[in-house]
């Protein structure tokens, strides 16, 4: 009882930290494609040509000496780099080979196989915008936990009871390499030993906070989250685009894709002591970002090739499932994704631009990346 009563104010004060918004909240999304873009961006570019943050980036890289950052210009590569190796260090340690060791060695195969790490980077780039001033350190077991999940969910995503797929990041799928039954198990332990780590790792946050965070993530995964998007996306597999409208697209894609990257942006807030201000403006933020991403998702499935994926290409018109180019077509997604990110950014006004300078240059680069 007496943590009940230590958690009950931060939740009545903050309800919007458990609250995820409903489907309609989300459809002010549709209204950006009828909308024009704005002449004057709200922030600047960090990069003048298209950036590609390859899984290469993530396997233990560290910046070298002429890499550091100018004071006065923000490195996005370099920042990358560092977090990323900061993470792959800490998802190394977490899930460590011990008995039984082929379910520990599927995890590992799936979870330190590269990737963008955009989800765990920005949890601490977050945490770093709300912190005033203080370590990164209480955001990175919530950091490694997001990407844990997102692991998870790629696995069971590749299953062929799901989508069916032979290859992610560049490699075999984990049921290809370990066959069906251990890869079930390995994304079951992967989203069980999240909770483990966020609830038992994370120091140096009240205890009111963490249980928060916890309630965010078990929010954002279940059937209010990505188990809804799936669920979802197999029952509108196959209908025409006449059946399934730009509403029920978008029901997809915020809840199997965008609900992590909102549920990464608000633990780092919430973990580095953002106010309940601060925290709902970065949850709008990251909702732009999420949809954004799976956006650019959809654009760059019919545009790049399997080699410049690291996973199949075509896959979701061979399986005649929804997407934003078949729905309003190519260019419109592309203008779709531009008015995404300029709204996106528009909620890190007010905040200090040196700090909002990495989720400024993140959102760039979920807009402009090519795999």
């Amino acid at each position: 009882m007496r943590s009940m009563t230590l958690v009950d104010p931060w939740l009545q004060t903050s309800p919007s930290v458990f609250n995820h918004p409903t489907q309609t909240q989300y459809r002010s999304f549709l209204a950006l494609i009828q909308s024009p873009i704005k002449s004057t961006p709200t922030w600047p570019n960090y990069h003048s040509t298209p950036l590609a943050i390859s899984a290469v980036i993530t396997k233990r890289e560290t910046a070298t000496e002429d890499e550091t950052q100018n004071p006065t210009t923000f490195n996005f590569k370099t920042y990358m780099a560092q977090k990323a190796s900061l993470i792959n260090r800490a998802l190394d340690e977490a899930v460590s080979l011990k008995d039984p060791p082929m379910i520990h060695e599927a995890m590992r195969y799936s979870l330190l196989a590269g990737g963008k790490r955009v989800r765990p980077v920005l949890c601490l780039a977050a945490c770093e915008l709300v912190c005033g001033g203080r370590h990164h350190s209480a955001a990175l077991p919530a950091a490694c936990a997001v990407e844990m999940i997102h692991t998870m969910s790629l696995i069971h995503d590749d299953l062929p009871c799901m989508d069916d797929d032979d290859l992610r990041r560049g490699q075999p799928t984990t049921h290809k390499a370990f066959g069906e039954d251990v890869a079930v198990l390995a994304g079951d332990s992967l989203l069980a030993f999240s909770f483990e780590h966020l609830s038992t790792a994370t120091v140096g946050v009240p205890p009111a906070r963490i249980l928060a965070a916890v309630g965010e993530l078990a929010k954002s995964i279940g059937t209010e989250g990505l188990v809804a998007g799936q669920v979802v996306d197999i029952i509108s597999t196959g209908i025409s685009t006449v059946g399934l409208g730009l509403d029920q697209l978008e029901f997809i894609h915020v809840h199997k894709t965008a609900v992590l990257l909102e549920a990464s942006v608000v633990l780092g807030a919430i973990l580095g002591g953002g106010s309940d201000e601060q925290v709902e403006r970065l949850r709008k933020f990251a909702r732009c970002i999420g949809l954004l991403f799976q956006v650019v998702d959809d654009i760059l499935d019919v545009t790049r090739s399997s080699e410049e994926l690291g996973k199949t290409a075509g896959k979701d018109l061979a399986a005649d499932k929804a997407t934003y180019p078949k729905l309003i077509g190519l260019d419109k997604s592309r203008e779709f994704a531009d008015k995404l990110n300029e709204e996106a950014k528009e909620q890190l006004y007010g905040f200090d631009p040196d700090k909002a300078a990495p989720l400024v240059a993140l959102a760039d680069y979920i807009a402009h990346r090519q795999n």
